[in-house]
């Protein structure tokens, strides 16, 4: 994980970072001058309400070649495989379901082209809910660049590393990162490693921040010193006919410029991308008995969503079922898998497939898994076999048709919990309190 630039690393969540590509091109002392250094246009770009408290308030100053306001309409275009909300194109269904990775895609399929959306919540118009969506590309993005007007995405990198040249500079995000991009912020996707693949939360509403530690205390999960934002960096050839796209209120919209909306010379402020490198992520757990819920997971979270990760950790409980509980749950939970295997799934859960299980749907560990780990010696151990992912939503996640209608959907994925024995009541003298 890196910045894609050999400048130090502009650390920390949720800071007021700045940057300049250029020397003196960042104004002192006031935001808007008379006259910014080298003929810049001074432009503000607010990703809450001005009138957010100041702790939530997410708002940046960019010092660009060319204002952003000077551009030709915008005309709809073709969606392709990327949905919006609201999602009515099925109904909620209540039963648990597991997909396939999807195919490489058709040759010369960028990351927007290659955009496909399996379900979600409430409605970007009104700035509720989240979306799901999973990405494959093999070509990097030329002469185009997108901004998503409904929310921020957290872009969750399965295979190959993306390079994101954004308007405040480039970030560099492979497997085990998850790179984040503000709510508006415009942004090319190339491809340093050839294909790419990987999975995306949209959150249509407050933007993404870290969880209260409560008892936990001042330290653990994920340190905020460990995020990092980008550093200024323009397009040399900037003055060249490029191809803005837009998602607003669900649906793609694209316009002709004449020049590229990279060319941010300086910067300052809150609303900003970053990349966070998942491995650093520090695992809480039990030292006594019992497994955690989930939430001791959370790397990220806001009303629409929760983002959990499933790092390598120690499993050092006694007298305890380690694995994750069977449960039901008020939330809905998608899991996907970067690289190994997930500790609750022993087959059929592959990386860059996924499961969904909505509200109080049970769920939890296939007969192969609970038996093993109902027989297996409890001495400690590294749980290091696999690195999964969680987006959590208090809603029902309704699928799109595509999502549902897949061949890539496992039908039989109910059977992963077929052929549990009745134990009770057992021979005398044995499973008796």
């Amino acid at each position: 994980m890196d910045t894609g630039t050999t400048a130090p690393a502009n650390r920390g969540f949720g800071n007021e970072h700045s940057s300049e590509a250029v020397p003196g091109a960042l104004p002192q002392g006031r935001n808007a001058p008379q006259r910014p250094p080298f003929g810049l246009y001074a432009e503000q770009l607010s990703g809450t309400a001005f009138t957010e408290p100041r702790a939530r308030n997410r708002r940046s100053w960019l010092y660009r070649m060319r204002p952003s306001a000077a551009h030709p309409p915008f005309r709809r275009t073709d969606n392709g495989t990327l949905r919006g909300g609201p999602f009515t194109e099925t109904v909620p269904d209540p039963n648990r379901q597991r997909w396939d990775p999807l195919p490489d895609p058709p040759p010369g399929t960028d990351f927007v082209a290659g955009l496909w959306t399996l379900g979600g919540n409430g409605d970007p118009a009104r700035r509720t809910g989240m979306a799901i969506h999973l990405y494959r590309a093999d070509v990097p993005m030329r002469d185009r660049v997108f901004g998503d007007a409904d929310g921020e995405l957290l872009i969750v990198p399965q295979r190959g590393t993306l390079l994101l040249r954004t308007e405040f500079g480039p970030l560099r995000a492979g497997p085990g990162d998850v790179a984040l991009i503000p709510r508006g912020v415009r942004f090319l996707a190339e491809l340093p490693d050839g294909p790419a693949a990987g999975y995306v939360l949209e959150n249509h509403g407050p933007p993404l921040a870290l969880p209260e530690l409560g008892p936990v205390g001042a330290n653990g999960l994920a340190a905020p010193r460990d995020f990092v934002a980008p550093h200024a960096a323009y397009e040399e050839d900037a003055d060249r006919p490029v191809e803005v796209i837009a998602k607003y209120c669900g649906n793609l919209w694209a316009s002709a410029w004449d020049h590229s909306p990279l060319d941010v010379v300086a910067w300052h402020g809150s609303h900003v991308p970053y990349v966070y490198p998942l491995r650093r992520f520090n695992v809480l757990g039990s030292v006594s008995f019992d497994h955690p819920d989930p939430s001791l997971f959370t790397v990220l979270t806001c009303p629409a969503a929760d983002f959990a990760v499933f790092a390598p950790r120690w499993l050092v409980a006694e007298d305890t079922f380690r694995p994750p509980y069977f449960h039901r749950n008020v939330m809905s939970e998608y899991m996907g898998l970067i690289e190994g295997a997930y500790d609750a799934k022993a087959s059929g859960f592959l990386p860059g497939g996924g499961s969904l299980h909505p509200m109080m749907s049970a769920h939890g560990p296939d007969r192969e898994t609970f038996e093993a780990a109902t027989e297996a010696e409890l001495t400690p151990r590294k749980a290091d076999e696999g690195l999964a992912f969680m987006f959590e939503t208090p809603w029902p996640v309704t699928l799109t048709a595509q999502a549902a209608g897949t061949a890539l959907r496992q039908r039989d994925y109910d059977a992963a919990w077929k052929g549990f024995p009745r134990h009770f009541p057992g021979p005398l003298g044995k499973d008796r309190p």
